[in-house]
């Protein structure tokens, strides 16, 4: 019996009905809509890129709670730039106030999502702000050349020069470089587990682990979490397309075994994995077929699907239950991969 099975059933058979939101997950999608976005397979990359994100949502309910949206969770951040395959990209580096610098501390490398196309590090930040603080780590967030400005590879090759630059790099900003793992959430899950992939082959020092969260996993948009979600928000079926539109310079290329994974990847020798999903996703499917995949190859594998839960719902654990249980998910299997305390679970 695969992983799936044993957790969660037979996950690609399709839902008579199409699950709905818990109540914290509609409140955010309910203020996400009070916004106004323009729906993004509308518009051109420029338009799409300006238009109000589930981040927004969350500020929004933060502020009218009473809270300050600004408010750095115990955790300091520090921006600067790093060479990309082609040049500068980006960079973000996360640390819990309370750290030392007498110590080297674990490392994970954070990509954020966007279909390759659209966001940045400011719209993922809840994401590796929450992480750096459960798991106590130090989270660096590198941002990529996005298409369709730069068509795929560019995003995997930034990925693997940023990887490169913290493994060279890691202790001035006393980072351990023995300990480095990879993460990243939905295009930057891709991206982390490609990073796994092209350090394997390329001889490098392989992740310790890969927390993939929502990950771009696959080519098959007629499965069951795409039958299922085909109008969900704030990710479906119209976006996805429009997304693969701008990434690719022809169809050929969508089958590269970074980008489908769970048909054409050779998984065997990856890190262990926590791989996470969310229930009202069209990559929920390929998500979980990734897990079965990996599990197959030998790896070792803990995997989460969030019922009642949306794409885009793991950097809000200021607002949601379900993003907090995640992150502790993830903090967890990264202090168990590298070995320092075991957070109760």
């Amino acid at each position: 019996m695969s992983i799936i099975d044993k957790l969660f059933g037979d996950s690609d058979t399709p839902r008579d009905h199409p699950a709905k939101p818990d109540a914290p997950m509609k409140k955010v999608l309910d203020e996400l809509a009070a916004l106004n976005p323009k729906p993004i397979e509308t518009l051109s990359p420029e338009e799409a890129r300006r238009q109000p994100t589930p981040t927004d949502a969350v500020k929004s309910l933060l502020r009218k709670a009473g809270k300050d949206p600004a408010d750095d969770m115990g955790v300091k951040t520090t921006d600067i730039t790093i060479p990309g395959a082609a040049g500068p990209i980006q960079a973000r580096i996360y640390k819990p106030h309370e750290h030392s610098e007498d110590k080297l501390h674990p490392v994970v490398v954070y990509f954020h999502g966007g279909g390759f196309v659209i966001a940045d590090l400011d719209v993922y930040d809840g994401g590796p702000r929450g992480v750096s603080k459960m798991a106590d780590v130090i989270v660096i967030s590198v941002h990529y050349r996005q298409a369709p400005e730069h068509k795929f590879p560019s995003a995997h090759d930034d990925a693997l020069a940023a990887y490169r630059w913290v493994l060279d790099n890691a202790q001035s900003f006393h980072g351990d470089p023995q300990k480095v793992a990879v993460m990243g959430e939905s295009a930057g899950g891709n991206l982390a587990i490609g990073v796994s992939i092209m350090a394997r082959d390329a001889g490098l020092p392989a992740p310790v682990h890969q927390v993939l969260v929502y990950p771009v996993a696959g080519v098959d948009m007629d499965n069951a979490s795409y039958l299922e979600n085909a109008t969900a928000k704030p990710l479906n079926k119209p976006m996805m397309q429009w997304f693969v539109k701008h990434i690719f310079e022809n169809e050929g290329d969508a089958q590269d075994p970074r980008i489908n994974l769970v048909e054409n990847a050779d998984l065997i020798g990856l890190p262990s994995s926590t791989v996470i999903c969310a229930e009202i996703d069209p990559l929920r499917t390929e998500g979980e077929l990734l897990a079965e995949k990996l599990e197959q190859a030998g790896v070792d594998v803990r995997h989460k699907t969030f019922h009642g839960s949306t794409h885009e719902f793991f950097g809000m654990a200021q607002v949601l239950p379900d993003a907090m249980a995640a992150q502790t998910l993830a903090a967890h299997e990264l202090k168990r991969a590298f070995g320092t305390a075991i957070l109760p679970i």
